[in-house]
């Protein structure tokens, strides 16, 4: 009866059933912070039950104890007011604070103490809140399996330290405001199911590259050249090593008036048009040079007309129209063989793994388990039949690489989302994609008739080249092609071989080793 009477109005179902879920939530929310911190898991589907869900139980539960105190104080006022119930004295129309009763001095003194304790624990979770959804966790995990694909890129690249925000949304309140209004459809898509099989890039209106990277890579600071060392095998019996190594022009300082090399593009202010929203048909390249005075620059394939580019937009050329992808990064299968080769994953001394890999991996699957089944079975069956002695003698490296042809496919193929590692181009080089030559083609001209150079030096310089058909001891003075071409070599694209389907560069799905026909 104390506390019955201590409560007052707040003795009710309403009331109780809402100081009921209060508490709870207070506890859930204490104990699962609490797990987190002690065992550092950080959870998608934890963190919604955390920050989100249980707060708003909190919350919810509070407001039911004022809802339910008032519902019973009006009911018990109106029935005085009508006489139905004589009090002795007449309830008021708004609660009086009376700290001289001792009923509603304790029920004070509980509102402001249980007020404060909630007040911090609604704070903590929405500090903790705001922080989890800025974590990779909540970006990359929580709408499974949208996001599979570009969170397992992600993971597998040198960007795997940086959480998506830092470049997909940055400093400052006005883009994180865009960044959550964008979020609230995503989530809508996502929950009913409206978004594509294939999520399309490049993203539309996503922040200026000078806004994001650029606070760590800093243009101020730049070098001006690179060496690279490019590691590639053969896919023949012997799994041939060949090596390039490339001085690469990156360029220094590249907002100066002497600036060269590849950031000279950034540099300058350089407009383009793209017919397509890949950005891979680039039709049209407008230079500012350092007097003001633009240069423009059409193709002479398909070009447009006046009208078509007044009425085109275009689009100012910063980091990631070469580095798009930047972080989400896929490899082809002949890529991750060869650093597989190099890492010492895989034995490169086992015949034609690379070639027999790559063929499994480029097939068309319906899901992962079947491309793991598929993986699993034939690699040591192609070995049984072909190579017994080897199946005998090398079975534990047979084994291993099979695991790891196994995470080349879990790495770079989705069936569920319909992605594999072509879908996304990305534009940096021009081996599977035409990223440079899409500007770089030898078919861009302006009114002098001066066309955007094709020439290979202009990016990097070959140091050295290990190849069969080089001979030992020389350095190229350009790179030299594996397999006799001719004069292709200078008219056709990389990428219009390298990227055919089920075919990795020319030869690798059906060598020459194995005396198949060039298609050229």
């Amino acid at each position: 009866m104390a506390i019955r009477k201590t409560a007052g109005y707040a003795w009710n179902l309403i009331s109780l059933v809402g100081m009921i879920l209060a508490l709870t939530a207070t506890g859930l929310i204490i104990g699962f912070v609490a797990l987190e911190v002690i065992t550092g898991v950080e959870h998608a589907y934890l963190g919604i039950m955390t920050y989100f869900i249980f707060p708003g139980m909190l919350i919810f539960g509070l407001l039911l104890v004022p809802i339910g105190a008032w519902r019973v104080r009006n009911q018990r006022r109106q029935a005085v007011i009508e006489g139905m119930v004589s009090l002795e004295e007449e309830i008021p129309k708004f609660p009086r604070l009376d700290l001289n009763e001792p009923a509603r001095r304790h029920l004070f003194i509980f509102f402001v103490v249980a007020t404060a304790v909630f007040v911090v624990i609604v704070a903590v979770a929405a500090i903790k809140g705001y922080e989890f959804t800025e974590s990779t966790t909540f970006c990359g995990e929580l709408c499974h399996p949208v996001m599979t694909p570009e969170h397992t890129a992600w993971s597998n690249s040198p960007h795997a330290k940086v959480k998506c925000v830092e470049c997909h949304v940055g400093p400052g309140a006005a883009w994180y405001v865009k960044a959550k209004i964008s979020g609230m459809k995503q989530l809508y898509a996502v929950v009913f199911h409206t978004y594509p099989e294939t999520i399309e890039t490049p993203i539309e209106n996503l922040r200026p590259a000078r806004d994001t990277c650029e606070h760590c890579h800093w243009p101020a600071k730049f070098y001006a050249g690179r060496q690279k060392n490019f590691y590639h095998y053969a896919p023949n019996e012997q799994n041939t090593p060949r090596e390039i190594d490339l001085l690469i022009r990156i360029g220094g300082t590249p907002k100066t008036p002497n600036a060269m090399g590849i950031h000279w593009h950034i540099g300058r202010e350089v407009h383009y048009i793209s017919r397509d929203p890949k950005r891979l048909d680039i039709p049209y390249v407008a230079v500012s040079g350092n007097d003001g005075k633009i240069t423009e620059y059409m193709s002479t394939d398909n070009p447009l007309t006046k009208e078509q580019i007044a009425s085109s937009k275009k689009r100012l050329m910063d980091c990631t129209d070469c580095h798009n992808r930047p972080t989400h990064i896929y490899h082809s299968p002949a890529e991750e063989m060869d650093m597989n080769f190099v890492s010492g994953h895989i034995d490169p001394s086992l015949p034609y793994i690379k070639k027999v890999a790559v063929e499994i991996l480029n097939r068309p699957y319906k899901t992962k388990e079947e491309g793991f089944a598929t993986i699993a079975s034939e690699i040591p069956a192609y070995y049984a039949k072909q190579y017994p002695k080897v199946a005998q003698e090398k079975a534990a490296a047979i084994n291993q690489a099979v695991e790891h042809v196994k995470n080349v496919y879990e790495r770079n193929f989705f069936p569920a989302m319909k992605v594999k590692w072509s879908t996304y181009p990305n534009h940096i080089g021009h081996f599977y994609t035409p990223g440079c030559f899409r500007c770089h083609d030898g078919k861009h001209k302006n009114a002098e008739g001066k066309v955007i150079s094709k020439d290979c030096n202009l990016c990097h310089t070959i140091l050295k080249q290990v190849q069969e058909n080089v001979p030992a001891g020389t350095t190229p003075k350009n790179f030299v092609h594996p397999v006799d071409i001719g004069d292709e070599i200078n008219r056709t694209n990389c990428s219009d071989c390298h990227m055919a389907e089920g075919h990795d560069v020319p030869g690798e799905g059906k060598t020459a080793e194995h005396g198949e026909a060039k298609k050229h």
